[in-house]
């Protein structure tokens, strides 16, 4: 894992002043270590029986579609308010400053359906949260939820409590 964290770039102030964005587009970039990913992703999940992953826009996307791919399961995107093009479900919920709406097609997937929530990095889990809620609320069963990045101090996983969660790095800065 140590070696999939020294290919991440932190980029001190972005998007603001006190922010250490992880930039993941230096890990994209080499083929070997992208697929290293995905592969560790894949062994995590291999017997779950995943019938979809629901994959976050927009980073998550890249890891979701080549999971999905891997485990030879469906995929869904979760979009942030007026992107989908059909009739769909939506949450809100609270930013650090406001408030934030995503949607998923209500036709995403089939109630009891066993859903594998995939996105690039775990904060303070408010968007995974919310998430969770409209998988619920849609009947699905959440059997796992994975980052490529977990930033541990801000204990995003705190509100995770009792679903599997997996992140491939664990960072204390951010």
């Amino acid at each position: 894992m140590n070696d999939l964290k020294s290919s991440i770039r932190d980029i001190p102030g972005f998007p603001k002043e006190g922010i250490i964005f992880k930039d993941i587009t230096t890990l994209l970039r080499d083929g070997k270590k992208f697929r290293e990913s995905v592969d560790l992703f894949a062994r995590e999940f291999e017997g779950k029986k995943v019938d979809v992953i629901l994959s976050i826009e927009a980073r998550g996307f890249l890891f979701g579609a080549a999971l999905a791919y891997k485990l030879g399961c469906g995929i869904a995107p979760i979009r942030k308010k007026g992107k989908l093009p059909s009739k769909t479900h939506a949450v809100t919920y609270d930013l650090e400053y406001g408030k934030d709406t995503l949607e998923i097609h209500q036709d995403a997937f089939e109630k009891g359906a066993r859903v594998l929530i995939v996105d690039d990095l775990l904060a303070t889990g408010g968007t995974t949260r919310a998430v969770i809620d409209l998988v619920e609320k849609m009947g699905g069963k959440i059997v796992g939820i994975a980052y490529l990045i977990e930033l541990t101090a801000l204990k995003g996983r705190d509100k995770l409590k009792g679903y599997p969660v997996v992140s491939l790095i664990k960072d204390e800065y951010c």
